[in-house]
């Protein structure tokens, strides 16, 4: 007599039909196996990044009390910009923070970014003239 499918240490016979996928969750069942515990959410700001961010600013060495530094600074400057953000969306009675209240809190603190308001983005692409058109063949 051949052993039964459970016998062999195959999947089980019990709930046919119904799709098993290993470490995930589907529609909200068991919790993940696999999940990054992050205890303090600035701490997902990662040396590595930091370091990138430095690099790209010039930066050739680092010191290694630099990057608790960095995300202490990048902490408050984040809880400035967000604390305005907030009083927007409560103003509108809204519950979504817009590109317009991340613009407005950054203009109210005196450092204005550009190119992302919808407003003013200019679609096209700035023309390059072609060897052809300036005249060299």
């Amino acid at each position: 007599m051949a052993p039964t499918v459970s016998q062999r240490g195959g999947p089980s016979g019990a709930k046919k039909g119904i799709a098993r996928v290993a470490g995930k969750t589907v529609m909200g069942g068991a919790k993940r196996r696999h999940r990054k515990i992050v205890r303090d959410s600035i701490q997902g700001i990662t040396k590595p990044a930091i370091r990138r961010l430095a690099r790209r600013g010039g930066v050739k060495r680092i010191s290694a009390a630099i990057y608790e530094d960095a995300r202490a600074a990048l902490k408050d400057r984040l809880e400035m910009i967000l604390r305005d953000c907030a009083i927007y969306v409560e103003y509108r009675n809204a519950k979504t923070v817009t590109i317009y209240d991340v613009i407005h809190s950054l203009k109210r603190i005196g450092r204005p970014i550009y190119g992302f308001d919808p407003d003013t983005y200019d679609s096209r692409k700035k023309q390059t003239t072609t060897p052809a058109a300036s005249g060299y063949t």
